[in-house]
């Protein structure tokens, strides 16, 4: 008489959970650095407004930096993960808050945003890739890389 099996053996559900052990592991840590790359994100949309003040001001001012973000027109700018937003001679820089996750690598750094005058006609550019910005390489967009 033949019997017929019922369910999992042991062996089957431990390669299971082998398995599932093992994309945790590596799901996990890609998940968390994610996380804090969003959240970083928004601390660069944040210097949107000061970025769009120091333009104007460069155009309608000969081409003269404004020297603070009063000037620039973006006095306060702060969010859930924005500490700060600041404007020296038309250079933005963004502090980010506390609480972006992984062992606050994210928390408290600052990622700065460099003007440089485009073409005769008064446009700027922005550049993200100085050296002072203490942001740590693998949290900032692709372009601040």
């Amino acid at each position: 008489m033949k019997t017929m099996q019922k369910g999992f053996t042991l062996i089957e559900l431990m390669i299971v959970i082998a398995i599932l052990g093992i994309l945790a592991v590596i799901a996990l840590p890609a998940y968390q650095d994610y996380t804090v790359r969003a959240k970083v994100t928004e601390a660069v949309e944040a210097a949107a407004p000061c970025k769009l003040g120091v333009s104007e001001s460069y155009m309608t001012n000969a081409g003269v930096f404004p020297a603070d973000e009063d000037a620039a027109g973006c006095s306060s700018v702060t969010s859930k993960w924005v500490a700060s937003v600041g404007v020296a001679n038309g250079v933005i820089t963004v502090t980010t808050g506390t609480g972006l996750g992984r062992n606050g690598d994210a928390d408290g750094k600052t990622i700065v945003f460099t003007p440089t005058a485009a073409n005769a006609g008064g446009g700027v550019d922005w550049s993200c890739k100085s050296g002072t910005a203490t942001m740590p390489a693998e949290f900032l967009p692709a372009n601040c890389r």
